[in-house]
C-alpha cells in the first residue's frame, strides 16, 4: 500500500505544482503543511528570521503534530483532488 500510495502522493503533488490558476491561501496552506508533514514529520525546522508569511506556514504545519506521513498523504491528496477534480 505504501508504494500506491506514495505514487498517488507524488502524482497528486505534480498536479498542484502544475496548476495554472490560482488557488486560496488557506488551501495553499494546509497543502504546504500536509506535504511537510508527509516528508519531514514532526522534524520542524525553525529559521531566526521568520517572516509573517513563514510564520503563517510553520504553524500550520507544527498544527499537524503527531500526524503520521501516511496519514498526511492521504489528506494531501484527498484536497488536491478537491481542486483538481472539483465536484459540481
Amino acid at each position: 500500500m505504501s508504494d500506491e500510495l506514495d505514487k498517488e502522493f507524488t502524482i497528486a503533488f505534480e498536479n498542484i505544482s502544475s496548476l495554472k490558476k490560482a488557488v486560496a491561501p488557506d488551501i495553499m496552506l494546509k497543502l504546504y503543511a500536509f506535504n511537510k508533514q508527509a516528508t519531514f514529520g514532526n522534524n520542524f525546522s525553525f529559521n531566526s528570521n521568520v517572516n509573517g508569511r513563514n510564520a503563517f506556514k510553520l504553524n500550520a504545519w507544527m498544527q499537524l503534530n503527531g500526524m503520521s506521513s501516511e496519514q498526511a498523504k492521504k489528506e494531501y491528496i484527498k484536497l488536491a483532488q478537491t481542486i483538481i477534480k472539483p465536484k459540481n
